[in-house]
This record gives structure tokens, sequence and C-alpha cells, in this order.
């Protein structure tokens, strides 16, 4: 006996049996960050990438493990027996699988290490970049007034500076004697941190300050004031989180920047010091003996170019999942 026959009603001309017995309860809403999800794993190039970054996460973490499992000595080790009869570095071999440099330290040592030091100065510089300039973006797109104006015109100095040029002097200047900050910024990975903080917040706080602008006239906000809620909780329950995709976009496409920003720093020699091994740093000292000892800069170039490409592709899949419409335009 058939649907229709059971429920005394005509079954619908050309309904499908299958879409009569669905039951509508069972047809569960998404929720944003589950379609955000299912957007971003359409990019097969953007999972490759973000499954490349993860492993990259755990060679930074396991990096000693990693170099003892392989056998090569730890990456401030200096192997003179690893240079030929003239003293010159010698390629990759079975004792020193990416060769070793001018003065014998193994090069896949100071690879896997350099990954550390990316990783690290990349989080956190960005990390804090972020920080600042939400809170001055925020804080300027929402209060307006004398706050607005010193913000905004805080981000207009800061943008006509070339970044790479100031950066270079605060890094040079904190790089010698005890630091700055009377000794708080010691010369190594703490100044560089701090200088590409420092010189990286303004893009985000004008991408902020434009997006507040434009939502603290919504109606939300305005029903919000209505019911006499503060300034505060006006800020962090109905501004902040209608900010979480923007910001999530833009620090995914800054972390790769402040990977090149740190190389570029230790590159010109006021970044991360000997013996720390850095990308940046390996490029700089290979570039005297490139045309004899191409492995030195061919290994850390490679992780430094995939690293960037992978934070790269990951961004650009971030922005068109969280903004599906701007991607369609």
């Amino acid at each position: 006996m058939e649907a229709s026959e059971v429920s005394g009603r005509p079954a619908a001309v050309g309904a499908s049996p299958d879409l009569a017995e669905v039951d509508p309860s069972a047809v569960a809403a998404r929720s944003p960050w589950e379609l955000f999800w299912r957007r971003f794993r359409q990019d097969r190039l953007a999972l490759a990438s973000l499954i490349f970054i993860g492993l990259l996460i755990l060679v930074a973490l396991f990096a000693p493990l990693i170099v003892k499992v392989v056998g090569t000595p730890a990456p401030d080790v200096r192997d003179t027996t690893a240079l030929d009869a003239f003293g010159t570095p010698t390629g990759p071999s079975t004792a020193h699988p990416f060769g070793v440099d001018a003065i014998g330290q193994d090069v896949f040592s100071r690879t896997v290490y350099g990954a550390r030091v990316s990783l690290i100065v990349a989080f956190v510089a960005t990390g804090l970049a972020t920080l600042v300039g939400v809170i001055a973006g925020i804080l300027a797109g929402y209060l307006r007034g004398w706050v607005d104006v010193l913000v905004s015109r805080s981000v207009d100095v800061l943008l006509a500076i070339p970044y790479l040029l100031l950066a270079t002097g605060l890094a040079a200047s904190c790089s010698l004697g005890d630091g700055c900050a009377g000794g708080l910024l010691k010369p190594g990975l703490s100044v560089v941190i701090f200088v590409i903080a420092v010189t990286s917040w303004a893009p985000i706080a004008r991408i902020v300050r434009g997006q507040t602008l434009s939502l603290r006239e919504r109606e939300f906000v305005e029903a919000a004031r209505s019911v006499g809620a503060s300034n505060t909780r006006i800020v962090f329950g109905e501004l902040l989180p209608n900010l979480v995709a923007p910001i999530i976009v833009y620090a995914s496409i800054l972390i790769p920047q402040v990977i090149l920003y740190e190389a570029a720093l230790s590159f010109l020699g006021v970044g991360v010091q000997a013996p720390t091994a850095s990308w940046g740093q390996m490029i700089s000292d290979a570039t005297q003996i490139f045309a004899t000892a191409w492995w030195y800069m061919l290994y850390p170039g490679l992780a430094l170019l995939l690293t960037v490409l992978a934070f790269n592709l990951v961004g650009d899949a971030l922005q068109d999942a969280l903004n599906p419409k701007a991607a369609r335009k």
C-alpha cells in the first residue's frame, strides 16, 4: 500500500517517494565554521600546504630528535674533517646529507633548526602585531575623536617610512652592547621579534579601523546601545566577533611576510646572530661560496621558498573560504 493511501492525501504530482520519506528534523543546519571548513577543504592545494605546514611545525618542535636520528652533528658544531684537503666545504654525503658550509657546520642540521627560528619569529611577531593592530583599530574606529586622529596619523607615518630601512636601523641599534630598553631586549631573537612587530601593526590597524567604522553604525550596535550596554560590552560582544574573519585572513597573509622579513634582516646581518641557525643568515653566508658550494644556498633557499609558498596558499584559501562573496567577484 502506498504512502498516499495510508495518509488519505494524494501524493504530489512528480514527487519522489524518497523525498516524501525525508524527516525534516534530520536536516541539521551547518554552523559558519562548518561552512568555512567545507569551502576550505575543496582547495586541494591549500590542504596540501596545510599538511606541509603541520609537518614543518613538527620538524621545528622535534629538531634535536630529528638531527639525532639522522646522525648529523648539532648545528653549531664545526667538523673540520668534513672539509677537503684545501679547506673548502664538501657536498652532500652519507655523513652530511646536505653537505657542510665553509667552516664545517652541517647544512642539514642548520636547515632543520632554521625552521624553528623562522616559525617562532613568524607566529610570535605576527601575534603581537595583530594584537596591537586590532586594539588600535577598534579604539580608533569606535571611539573616534582624538583617539582616531592619533592612531590614524601614527599609521600614516609608519606606512610612509620604508619598513625594511626602519627595521634595519632599529635592529642594528638594539644589536649592540646590552640591547635596548635597559637591557630588556637582548641582541638576537627578541630584537628581531620586537622590530618586526613594531613595524607590522599599522596595516591591520587601518583594516580593522575601516571595518569598525562600518559596523558601529549597524542596527545590532544601535540595539546594544539602546539597552544600556557599555562600550566594553559593545566592543567585545558585538564588534570583535564580527571582525574575526578579516583578522584571521590578514594574520595568515602576514605570516609569510614576517618569515621573509626575518630572513631579510638576517641576510643583512642585523637579525638572528651566529651561531644560531637562520635561513636568511645561511643564504647570506652562501653568497660568497655559491660558485663552489651550491648546496649551502640551495637547501635553506628551498626551505624558505616552500614555507612562504605554503603559508601564502593557505592564506588565499582562508580568504576565499571566509569571504566567498568577495572570491566570486
